[in-house]
This record gives structure tokens, sequence and C-alpha cells, in this order.
């Protein structure tokens, strides 16, 4: 939002330049210069700095890619095309690489642009520590913050790198001019996150807490970098995929239950508790500190409309935003988000929507009724224009159900009323993406300080047990005072499982969760069995509630809010959990219906089964079958098959489609473009059943 015009005012052409080196870390060679002018200036290094800042607006970082199109197959979200028969195992596209299966000419998922933002952090970090600004009594404290803040951009991009690539090449220092450091080969995640763990490490001695020294969200500060750090180390501390070909000396534990193949496996570090420490140190420290100026906003929602209106959270809820321009970039709510049909408001441009990012009938289902959170973030309404007339209407489609954060009546009047209805394309919304919340400070506490004490010792640090900090984000879900606050999971660790997808659904968290943990195929697999059994009109078991064929609707009936002038529905008139049988709504009482979750099963009027076959019926299993399915070497659905009413019809259709990569198992990471595995002159190849 603001950070940005900083950028614009300060930068000059002799700030930025292009590099003559051609190599893969440096794509499209943006380097900072090491001119030694630029770094004796407090002014021009801060528009350098706020260079790499703008860096993190592009469409292959957190203008789309990682928050809208990277979420990938979760039992949260699913991408587009996830449940496509014709577009799952695409390896050209997105939808493939949501699926797990990818390529390496792909070009939709390339790292060139991480690369760019980790290189230029790393340019800043080089010039400042050799600028003679660093021994100036007056300059060197804002110096520093500086090379604070430079630090954990350069934290950030590496980490990005390693979560969505694996094994990847380290840079301590930029780029040289003899092409010294430049072709280099992968190093093994570990080494370079103990690299990231150092640079945040400095950088928090240096970086002042949000609202210090006009520090906003949109700056790197102290609060957001021990959680990033708290972030790095569970991530560092947790299971990946390992390549035991390039690497066969690694020292790692292997995962007792994900089998090997082919020289990969999945490991992590055996000294693994010692990064739940730092971890929960981290986040210990954010709690109890008396100058923390971060707290939970008591209303979920108040977190995004106020993101969406493009202001600031007045809690600090968020610890760091992706900073934005209102029509200059930013595709959030545009591309995810409350569905806003074309031809509303005089314009030919629709947008948000579950095309790009949705989540399902079964995280939906997950939830607790009374969870504030679940209407905050699912949302089946969509906005739409009936016969010369914007209303609401609510519609099922359980696998894809719009991901409500995002909403068009909460952006800024100049978008709504200035921008949006002279759109004929997909207009920037300039809403800010959060990399991290408060509660997550919260939640990872809890995580971490479990490993190492249980759940009910107090942290003297934290001031606060690992139950007291997950109860009291439920709090704020429930409300004070609420019985369900206390009511969860006995198994504490599948409790913070539970409460990190009701928590942060459709932020592009859980998928990374899930692979940290060594759940994600296990988790995929179970939605996929869920959304089965609603489609077979059986009962359903969804993060351990079992749902009895009563207990969800085959139909939906609800209000408006104005029954004289119909627009805005009354979702307090929707029941979403009892099946009140399939008759007619009575329009002449204010009452209207929708197709719930389309049991693809015939009834006959006692409730039975009939012995009839539904044509969309095996056609629906396929599709939810092959989601997610480049993700383990290969599959086996005959037990469920065995399950379903008409089983052996489903297996039929669902071999017609080739599903597994035939390589390796756990395999959460993409592919390395060819034309950056190219440029490294051999010292890079991909793994994993890549070219």
């Amino acid at each position: 939002m603001k950070i940005q015009k900083l950028f614009l005012a300060v930068l000059s052409s002799s700030v930025l330049c292009t590099s003559c080196m051609d190599n893969f870390l440096d794509t499209e060679s943006p380097s900072i210069p090491s001119d030694e002018n630029l770094f004796k200036s407090t002014a021009l290094t801060e528009a350098a700095l706020m260079g790499v800042y703008a860096t993190m607006t592009d469409t292959y970082i957190y203008g789309q890619k990682l928050c809208v199109n990277w979420q990938g197959a979760s039992d949260v979200e699913v991408g587009s095309g996830a449940f496509s028969t014709e577009n799952y195992n695409s390896t050209l596209r997105d939808e493939g690489a949501g699926n797990f299966y990818d390529d390496n000419y792909n070009r939709n998922t390339r790292w060139d642009k991480l690369y760019y933002l980790a290189e230029s952090a790393t340019t800043i970090v080089d010039g400042i520590r050799r600028s003679p600004l660093m021994q100036s009594t007056s300059d060197k404290a804002v110096m520093r913050r500086y090379l604070g803040e430079a630090l954990a951009l350069k934290a950030l991009g590496y980490f990005e790198l390693i979560r969505y690539w694996g094994d990847v090449p380290y840079k301590e220092h930029a780029s040289e001019s003899g092409l010294g450091n430049v072709y280099i080969g992968k190093v093994d995640r570990d080494i370079v996150y103990n690299y990231i763990i150092e640079d945040l490490k400095e950088a928090i001695e240096y970086l002042p807490w949000m609202g210090e020294e006009s520090y906003t969200v949109e700056r790197m500060n102290k609060g957001f970098a021990k959680g990033l750090l708290a972030k790095v180390a569970l991530f560092a501390g947790g299971w990946s995929v390992r390549d035991g070909n390039q690497f066969p000396d690694l020292d790692v534990e292997h995962h007792p239950t994900i089998p090997e193949m082919n020289g990969y496996f999945v490991g992590r570090p055996k000294n693994w508790k010692d990064y739940y420490e730092l971890a929960a140190k981290q986040c210990a420290e954010i709690l109890g500190a008396t100058d923390n100026p971060h707290e939970l906003d008591p209303s979920y929602e108040n977190i995004w409309s106020t993101v969406n209106h493009l202001e600031y959270n007045k809690y600090n809820e968020n610890l760091f935003e992706v900073a934005f321009g209102e029509g200059q970039n930013g595709d959030v709510g545009a591309t995810m988000g409350y569905n806003l049909n074309r031809g509303v408001f005089n314009t030919t441009q629709g947008m948000g929507g579950a095309g790009y990012a949705a989540t399902t009938a079964y995280y939906f289902y997950s939830f607790d009724p009374a969870d504030t959170r679940r209407d905050v973030t699912c949302v089946f309404q969509e906005y739409i224009n009936e016969n010369g007339k914007n209303k609401e209407v609510i519609r099922c489609n359980p696998l894809g159900v719009a991901c409500g954060k995002w909403r068009w009546y909460w952006m800024t009047d100049n978008y709504m009323k200035v921008r949006f209805p002279k759109a004929n394309s997909r207009i920037a919304t300039g809403i800010n993406w959060i990399l991290m919340r408060y509660s997550d400070i919260y939640l990872m506490f809890a995580e971490a300080q479990n490993v190492l004490t249980g759940p009910d010792a107090v942290s003297p640090t934290a001031g606060m047990s690992p139950r007291q900090a997950l109860e009291k984000v439920r709090e704020r879900a429930f409300g004070t005072g609420a019985p369900e606050i206390t009511q969860y999971d006995a198994d504490f660790f599948t409790a913070i499982v539970n409460e990190r997808a009701w928590e942060f659904g459709c932020e592009s968290i859980r998928r990374q969760d899930l692979t940290r943990w060594g759940l994600l195929a296990e988790k995929i697999e179970e939605m996929k069995i869920g959304l089965c059994m609603l489609y077979d009109y059986k009962p359903v078991t969804i993060f351990g509630k079992t749902y009895q064929v009563d207990e969800i609707p085959r139909k939906i009936y609800y209000k408006y809010e104005d029954s004289d002038n119909p627009e805005y529905i009354d979702m307090s008139s929707v029941n979403f959990n009892e099946d009140m049988g399939t008759g007619t709504a009575s329009t002449s009482k204010g009452q209207y219906e929708c197709n719930w979750i389309s049991m693809q099963v015939t009834l006959n009027k006692d409730g039975d089964i009939n012995a009839t076959l539904n044509t969309n019926y095996v056609k629906t299993m396929a599709r939810i079958l092959v989601c997610g399915t480049g993700l383990n070497a290969s599959y086996d659905y005959s037990n469920l098959f065995g399950r379903l009413n008409w089983g052996g019809e489903a297996e039929a259709e669902f071999r017609k489609y080739s599903v597994g990569n035939g390589v390796c198992n756990y395999r959460h990471v993409f592919a390395i473009y060819y034309e950056d595995v190219n440029k490294t002159q051999g010292y890079v190849s991909n793994s994993y059943g890549y070219k």
C-alpha cells in the first residue's frame, strides 16, 4: 500500500542497474551495483532496500504464485483443476503442479524471481557491511536497521526456495564480477537452513518493533523476524523429501512409514528437537515481551475486512504484509475470494470466485458450527445480476468452495465505484498479502513447547502453557467463556494440526504445514475419502468427527435480510447441519432454496438406495480420486471401491486415468525449469524423477 510510494520517490536509475552477468541466480540481472557511493548515503541505501521490497510484488512471488496459485492440494485448499480429469496431471500449468505433477518445461513454476529477491537482498547486505556509515556515530543505527531488513529479506527468499524446490544453490555473498561464486551446485537444505537461521538471529538484533522508528507492518520488524525464525526452525526440524543420490552421506532420521524409492526418501535432522527449542524460544520471547506491540484482533472477520479495505490492523495482528498498490499490482481478491459475477456494477469483468484457489465442503464441515472462522473462511454466496437486479444467491459446489477472506464489498469505494465499473479485464486490487499473523505465534509456541515439555507446563518466558496458548486462539473463535474453547482433540498434537487448519484456511500455509509434519499425503487421502462418502450418501468422518447422513442437508433453505428487496441473504436463516428434506421452498413466505451436497445416488420414498446408477456418479468419484496424485509413486483404492455403492463402476472409470509419479513418494517439490538448469553449466540437475 504505502511502501511503494517511498520506493518510487527516492529510487533513481543510479541505484539499480542491469548486470552483465547471465546466470541462473540472477536471470534478469537487476542486481544492485557495488558502487561505493551508494552505501555512503542512508537515503540511497534505503531506496535500494525499497527496490527489494518492490520485487516481492512480482507475479512469481507474492503477486500471485505464492499466495494463490501454489497453495496446492491439501485437506484445506485445492487449486484450480485439482478435481479435473482433464488437467489434474498437466505438466505445463499450475493445475498439475498443484496436484504435484510438474515438468522442467513448466514456465509456471520457475524460481528466477525468488532468486532475484534473494540476490538483491544479499547485495544490500554486502554493501551495508562495507559501508563507512557503519562506523559513523550518527548513521550507524540507521544502517544497522537497514542491514536487519536486508538480512530478513534474504532469509525469506531462501526459505521460500527451499520449501518449493528442496535443496537449492545458496550464495552467502552476492555475485562476484569474476563469476567465481556464480556457477555452483545445490547445497544440502540443512546447511542452507542454518545460514538462514544465523541471518535471522543477526537481523533480530538490529530491527525495531513495529511502530518504533516509523516502522509499519509493510517493513521487516523485530516481531516478524522472530516469528519467521521460529517458522524456519520448525521447517528445518521437520520432514521433507530428500535426494539420497546427490547427497548420499546425509546423517538424518528416515521417516518410519513413508516408503523410500530409487534413492529418494523422507527425512529430518536427528537433532530436530533443537530446532523446536529455537522455535519455542522465539515465540515465547514475543509473547512475554513487555514492549511487544502485537495482539489478537478480537474479531476474526475484522482482520480481513480491514486488509481488504487497504487499512492497517489497529491491533497489529499482522506481523508483516507484502505491500501492494490499488490498480497497480496484486491478484488477491481478484483471483480468489467471494464470487462477483460479470454483469454487476456495469462491468464485463468478474472477480474472486473459486477458480485459482478454493476449498471444499469437506473443510467447511470440519468446523464446529459455532466457530466464527467458518463463515469468514468459506463462502457459498455469490453476487449476480438476475433480470437486471443485483442480488446474492447460494450455490454449492462441494469441490470448489470460495475463500471468503477476500470480498468485494470490503474493498475501497475508489476500487468499486471508480476502477471496477470500467473494467473489461482484471484490475489489481492492491490488497496486501499477510505473511504472518499473531495467532501463528501462539500456535507455533504451543506446538514447539508441547514437544519439549508437554501441553501444561508453563513457560516462564511466555507466561503461559502450550494449552493456554492454543485456547487463547480458540477464545477469539468461539467467544469468551464459550465451552467450545476447551473442547478439542485429546491428543494435543492432533489438536494443533486441526487448529492451524481452522485458523489459516486459504492463507497458503496448510500444504507446507502438512509437509513438515509428514502428513501431507495422509491428509489429502482423508479428504478424498470423505468427499467420496458425501457423494455416496454414507456417514463421513471429517477431522475425527463422524457425520450421519441426516446431519448434512441435501437442500438448503434461506431468506433475505429484506424480503421486499431481496439483495443480501440473512445467513442466520440457513441450517447447514440438519437435513430439512427436499420439499419446495415457499417464495411467498420469503423462502428460497438451493441444492446442497448432491448425493449422487438415487433414494426411494423410504430413503433407501435405489439400484440405479446416477450417470454423474462414476465421473465424480474419478474427479475426486485423481486429486493430488502426483505426490506418491502409485495409488491403490481397492479398499475404498469396496465400500462404495457402485464401487466396481467407479473403479472402472478411475482406471482410465494415469495416477502416481512412478518414481518416489512424497514428491512435494517443483521441478527446476530447464533454462535455469542450462545456465548452471552442469552444476545443477533435477531430481525426484524430473528431467
